[in-house]
């Protein structure tokens, strides 16, 4: 699942979350990963539907324990110590499985004990060492599943509250000595059991074995039928069917490299038949890829972070999130058309685009599970428990026909699907908690807000910038999760001291971490659909950061207008929502250098429209006004050359 959650990353940057090494690598590791995968899934599923299979349920502290333990051992033996040589060091890999599995199950098996007896504080020597055992394994995780930048984060803040009484001015920090440190990280809640761990054991493995049935079910084959039934004839409709196929498909997995990989062969080649350019046409899939993890229900993982950290249910989330993301995708389909209409480009033949009608009936299991999920998930309430159930109807439902019937092969797959890519998961998120814990233990976390509330002087506009660049930036070197989770706990609540919107704040750094995946130098989206299409990378990122443009914008918009987010009176959340789409027309109309029952304009022109179409995006009534008039005058203007041209040409 996202945001990194289940698969990013090509290998030029450490896979974190996305392209973990195939456990086939080794017969015996897949067996292993396989039995693994089975108890950890087992494990969840027994702890929140609260079954006390054989008389076992655990602690909250203890399950915890057991879920770090197996899957951080499925993080060693699918992402290996050296991913050009994955079977030379098996035999490495195999010892720290077995050494995670032992600190993880005696850690578990003294849960009770760590809570009564308070060993946070006072431990005996072998919880010590396995605290300290414990901490060595979640590092070597983090520098698999996240890289180098992650491991330097984890360390650098792990070990924070050794040196925090050193620090000067408001990085001075309470300072704890190393058995202590180790102490707080392993044997307390706020660090490697902390928030993140707890939403990925509560919420987020339920939805990660979601997208995986989806997938292994030919979900998404699907999906893209269904979108090239509706838009595939239209003018330049393989390109509307990769950003609604897309869209859809990934707001469901919540991954954004597994659906390049997934759509990409698929959608791109298409595109390219009908006359887009490789670059274009990969840029186009990175960015509706890319904007799928921003896309409820499922969203990404940084979702369900988000809910926790701001102490609300995951689907008031979902509704906050909803508007902004289909304004993306409206503007997306607003520049592959405008880009057809101004090249000429047609879509595909009635002949090659399948029927509407036998598509859904195909797709009817893949509906009615999307529409449990909903159903459980916002008229139910029940946010853990709503993809377990939406997968099993999906299996249930799909099983009538052959082709996407699970078979014992099909099960395999799934399994050690499900099995990496929440191995990846824990793996960063273990080693997020360490950063969580040293920010948290020293109280730096707090005096950094306050600190950085005092120098902006209440200038909340200087504060999003700043924030946004550091958003931007982070999420160039760490997965998205990792991004949100350190400047939700050190930027966030100085967004909302300032005055501004609570989940507005935090969405705004989730759209800004999200970008990297588009702009280069980095742009792992785009790299990826590149490596599709056969493009240039850095044109391609140049290209995906032109056709995400929205996304740079979208974010100051609802942070200064909630409305976006529906906050706000039913009248002003539909008059921001209509003006707002007015903006972005004009504005995608600026880029494209054309306008609907116009035709092409000029550079002028187009310097005018994308200026109305700001002034419109301004959340005043008299800017608005004035911005609609430019529009209207540049529409008249070049209307008037338009019939004058026709005209002598008759």
């Amino acid at each position: 699942m996202a945001s990194e959650s289940s698969k990013e990353g090509p290998a030029a940057i450490a896979p974190p979350l996305d392209k973990p090494v195939d456990p086939s690598r080794h017969v015996a590791i897949r067996i292993i990963v396989m039995v693994l995968g089975a108890i950890g899934v087992a494990l969840a599923v027994n702890q929140q539907f609260l079954l006390n299979i054989f008389g076992f349920q655990p602690l909250g502290n203890a399950y915890l324990y057991y879920l770090i333990g197996i899957f951080l051992a499925l993080a060693f033996l699918t992402l290996p110590l050296s991913p050009k040589q994955p079977a030379r060091f098996w035999w490495f890999d195999m010892a720290l499985a077995i050494a995670a599995l032992v600190t993880g199950g005696w850690l578990g098996f003294h849960g009770l004990d760590i809570i009564q007896r308070g060993w946070e504080y006072d431990a005996p020597l072998t919880a010590d060492v396995m605290a300290a055992i414990l901490i060595l394994l979640v590092l070597e995780g983090v520098r698999r599943a996240g890289g180098p930048i992650l491991l330097f984060t984890a360390i650098l803040f792990g070990t924070y509250p050794l040196y925090a009484d050193y620090m000067p001015g408001f990085l001075w920090g309470t300072e704890y000595s190393l058995i202590g440190t180790i102490r707080a990280h392993v044997l307390g809640v706020e660090a490697i059991i902390g928030i993140p761990m707890q939403v990925v054991a509560e919420l987020v493995i339920g939805f990660v074995i979601f997208g995986s049935v989806l997938v292994a079910t030919k979900g998404s084959e699907f999906f893209m039928e269904l979108a090239s039934a509706l838009l595939g004839h239209s003018r330049g409709g393989p390109a509307k069917v990769a950003v609604m196929g897309s869209g859809i498909l990934g707001s469901l997995s919540g991954s954004v490299i597994s659906n390049i990989l997934t759509s990409g062969p698929f959608s791109i080649p298409t595109m390219r038949r009908v006359g887009y350019s490789a670059n274009y046409a990969a840029a186009i899939e990175a960015c509706a890829s890319t904007g799928a993890t921003l896309m409820p229900p499922v969203m990404g993982t940084v979702a369900f972070v988000m809910a926790s950290f701001l102490g609300v249910q995951y689907s008031t989330i979902v509704i906050a999130a909803i508007i902004p993301a289909l304004l993306f995708y409206a503007a997306l389909l607003f520049q592959v058309d405008m880009y057809a209409a101004r090249r000429g480009l047609e879509g595909l033949p009635r002949s090659e685009t399948p029927p509407i009608w036998p598509v859904l009936k195909k797709g009817w299991p893949y509906l009615l599970s999307l529409a449990v999920l909903i159903f459980v998930l916002m008229g139910l309430r029940m946010e853990a428990r709503s993809p377990y159930y939406a997968s099993l109807v999906m299996l249930v439902a799909t099983s009538f026909r052959k082709e996407t019937r699970m078979t014992l092969g099909r099960a395999k797959a799934l399994l050690i699907d499900i099995s990496t890519n929440i191995a990846a998961l824990v793996a960063v998120l273990a080693g997020i908690g360490l950063v969580i814990g040293g920010l948290s233990y020293t109280g730096v976390a707090g005096a950094f807000s306050r600190e950085l509330l005092l120098y902006a002087g209440g200038n909340t506009a200087l504060m999003l910038i700043a924030g946004a660049v550091t958003s931007f930036v982070l999420g160039m070197g760490m997965t998205v999760t990792a991004c949100y989770i350190f400047l939700s706990i050190l930027l966030a609540p100085a967004l909302v001291q300032a005055g501004l919107n609570p989940i507005a704040s935090h969405l705004f750094i989730l759209y800004w971490g999200m970008l990297s995946y588009i702009t280069p130098p980095v742009a792992l989206a785009a790299i990826t659909a590149a490596n599709v299409a056969g493009s240039k990378p850095m044109q391609t990122g140049f290209h995906a950061m032109r056709l995400g443009m929205p996304l740079f914008v979208l974010p100051f918009i609802f942070v200064y207008d909630p409305a976006l987010i529906m906050h706000g009176t039913w009248l002003e959340i539909v008059e921001r929502i209509a003006l707002t789409l007015v903006a972005i027309w004009a504005i995608t109309s600026a880029f494209e250098g054309w306008v609907y029952r116009v035709g092409k304009i000029g550079a002028v022109s187009r310097v005018a429209f994308g200026i109305g179409g700001i002034l419109i995006i301004v959340p005043e009534l008299l800017t608005s006004l004035i911005g609609g008039g430019v529009l209207a005058a540049v529409i008249a203007i070049n209307y008037g050359i338009g019939w004058r041209k026709s005209a002598a040409q008759a």
